[in-house]
């Protein structure tokens, strides 16, 4: 996978497009372990393997959803780079929709496509990108969501 650079001054060529997906990233459970470190999420739906194998549909225990989310920034910038940009900040997300739990171990990737532009002013422009992510082997996606970035452009 070739990360895409694209230049902001050309960035409203790429609207409706799907630009790329990122790489599959395995989520293990030392990984979400360490998510519930981080947030105090020790639910045991994603903490307590052996009940999970007693009590969960898929016998495993189940990814937290916030840890996907969390994981959209590393995913996103393995597919795509600004040029010509001075810096860029997130604005928020919207929409976001978590469509079907997700076991533990599971492999994921997003898939990036640029919706919309709204100039802000000379130098920045809010870009909203649809995410979807995807389980490995899965037939349909299993978060989707729209990120806005303010993007402002150097110099």
């Amino acid at each position: 996978m070739v990360k895409m650079i694209i230049d902001i001054t050309d960035i409203k060529k790429y609207i409706g497009q799907e630009i790329d997906a990122s790489r599959w990233v395995e989520i293990p459970q030392s990984r979400v372990n360490k998510f519930a470190e981080a947030t105090g999420a020790f639910q045991w739906i994603h903490m307590d393997e052996e009940r999970a194998k007693e009590e969960l549909p898929a016998g495993k225990t189940i990814i937290q959803n916030f840890l996907l989310v969390s994981l959209i920034p590393q995913l996103f910038d393995e597919i795509v780079e600004f040029s010509g940009l001075k810096y860029g900040l997130n604005r928020g997300a919207n929409n976001i929709q978590f469509l079907e739990p997700l076991p533990t171990g599971s492999r994921i990737r997003i898939r990036l496509k640029l919706s919309k532009l709204q100039y802000v002013d000379q130098r920045g422009l809010t870009a909203v990108f649809s995410i979807i992510m995807e389980r490995d082997g899965g037939d349909k996606p299993i978060l989707a969501m729209e990120l806005q970035l303010l993007l402002v452009a150097a110099g």
